[in-house]
């Protein structure tokens, strides 16, 4: 009889504190998620890449729901000082095994303020190239011209030496004709199917001119800038037309010198 009532108290006292913990945390979870959502209408008024904006969206969430399970633990009757304690020592534990994933965040938190490269832009570095795609909190996607993705950890990014062609650029091809062309009218042809092409930008103005006498040839340099988009298609365009062009002018290309064997 007496063991049955103390159950009964002991039921009764941390049962209590258990429903009232559980009701904290609960409404802590709803007050976590409303404080994410009134910190995500803020941050869409605000000039902030979409990663920075989830970035810190998800620390209010997480801040709310720890400060509201400190005080589940409490109502519990869990002893917090030595908890927090505990949590400091295992967080160190944690930081040192995580070093990597922790160097990649903080990369990326300067990727996203520093704003070296945007997406859209044409980036080089490393050894690799490709057109920016994503930039999250860990990593930086690039598509490569043959379309294949590149990811690159953010903290191979930060120190790295980086070309950034931003969201143009500039054609450098060449093409020979022979030292009988008439260079004006040869000059002119090209310069028209470069001007007149749909991909091809008017400011900057392409760079058109002779650039080379060599042997057997005259060369032509063509050098017009485009849209990263149409970049890898564009020379292929303005070769053919330009070819075209110089067979119905009769403007003649170079022959290549033939070999003396030696009898």
């Amino acid at each position: 009889m007496l063991a049955m009532e103390s159950l009964t108290q002991y039921a009764v006292k941390y049962g209590l504190q258990a429903l009232v913990a559980i009701g904290i945390f609960v409404a802590g979870s709803l007050g976590a998620r409303w404080a994410g959502n009134l910190m995500q209408q803020a941050l869409e008024r605000q000039t902030l890449e979409p990663p920075v904006r989830m970035l810190l969206v998800r620390i209010v969430k997480i801040v709310v729901l720890l400060f509201t399970a400190v005080i589940a633990l409490e109502a519990l009757g869990v002893p917090i000082a030595p908890l927090v304690a505990g949590i400091g020592v295992a967080g160190v534990g944690i930081g040192l095994a995580m070093q990597g994933v922790l160097s990649n965040v903080m990369a990326g938190l300067s990727i996203i303020f520093t704003k070296p490269y945007k997406v859209g832009e044409h980036i080089s570095l490393l050894g690799v190239h490709g057109d920016v795609v994503m930039i999250d909190i860990f990593s930086t996607i690039l598509m490569h011209p043959d379309h294949s993705r590149i990811v690159i950890p953010n903290r191979k990014v930060v120190g790295e030496i980086l070309h950034n062609f931003g969201t143009i650029r500039q054609l450098h091809f060449t093409v020979d004709v022979s030292y009988k062309t008439d260079l004006n009218q040869a000059l002119a042809i090209v310069r028209e199917i470069v001007e007149n092409h749909s991909h091809v930008l008017k400011d900057p103005q392409a760079v058109i001119g002779v650039s080379r006498l060599g042997q057997p040839a005259i060369t032509i340099a063509v050098e017009p800038w485009t849209k990263v988009v149409h970049y890898g298609s564009l020379q292929g365009e303005l070769s053919k037309a330009i070819v075209e062009r110089f067979r119905a002018a009769q403007i003649e290309f170079p022959s290549p010198p033939q070999a003396v064997s030696a009898r």
